[in-house]
C-alpha cells in the first residue's frame, strides 16, 4: 500500500481534509477542527497532485472552476465505481434525482444502492454527489450535512449564469 499523505486547507465551508497517495488524491472531506490530528512533517502538501487539488478547489470556491482535472482514485465495488462515474457526468449547476441516476445506470430499482454508493463517495465536491437530490426536489443525505449541500448547490447556481 502506498504511503498516505494528509493536508488541511480552509474553505468557505470550513476545514477540508485532503488525503493522497503518491499519485492520486484519494479523499476530500469537510471536517470539524476537533477531528484534526497534527500532520507529520511529510504531509504531502508539496506533491504536485495535492497542490493541483488545492488550486482547483480554490478556483471552484471562487466560482471560476466547473470541472476538476486532478488525478483521483477511490476504492469501491464495481457498482460504486459505476455510480461515481455517473456522478461525474452531472453538469455543474444542475441536479438529478436518485431515481434518475439509477435509471441512467440501467435500473430504476437501484435507487437505494445509488444512495449508498453516493454515501461512500470519498471525493467530496470533485465527484459531485451533492448534485443528487430527492425525486420531489428535496435535499437528502450528504456527508457534509444538508446545510453544506444547500450551500454547494446555491454556489453552483449563482455561478452558472
Amino acid at each position: 500500500m502506498d504511503k498516505q499523505y494528509t493536508v488541511h486547507v480552509q474553505s468557505p465551508l470550513g476545514l477540508i481534509e485532503i488525503r493522497a497517495d503518491g499519485k492520486y488524491v484519494t479523499s476530500i472531506r469537510l471536517i470539524k477542527s476537533a477531528d484534526v490530528i497534527s500532520p507529520d512533517k511529510d504531509s504531502g502538501e508539496f506533491l504536485p497532485h495535492v497542490r493541483q487539488c488545492i488550486a482547483e478547489l480554490d478556483e471552484y470556491f471562487a466560482g471560476v472552476r466547473r470541472d476538476f482535472t486532478v488525478p483521483i482514485k477511490q476504492s469501491g465495488t464495481e457498482f460504486q465505481q459505476k455510480a461515481w462515474l455517473q456522478l461525474l457526468k452531472i453538469p455543474y449547476g444542475t441536479t438529478i434525482s436518485y431515481i434518475e441516476m439509477a435509471r441512467r445506470m440501467g435500473n430504476s430499482k437501484l435507487t437505494r444502492a445509488v444512495g449508498g454508493a453516493n454515501h461512500r463517495n470519498k471525493l467530496w465536491i470533485v465527484v459531485p454527489c451533492h448534485r443528487v437530490i430527492g425525486a420531489d426536489g428535496s435535499l437528502t443525505g450528504y456527508g457534509g450535512g444538508l446545510e453544506c449541500k444547500q450551500w454547494l448547490l446555491q454556489h453552483e447556481a449563482n455561478n452558472s449564469k
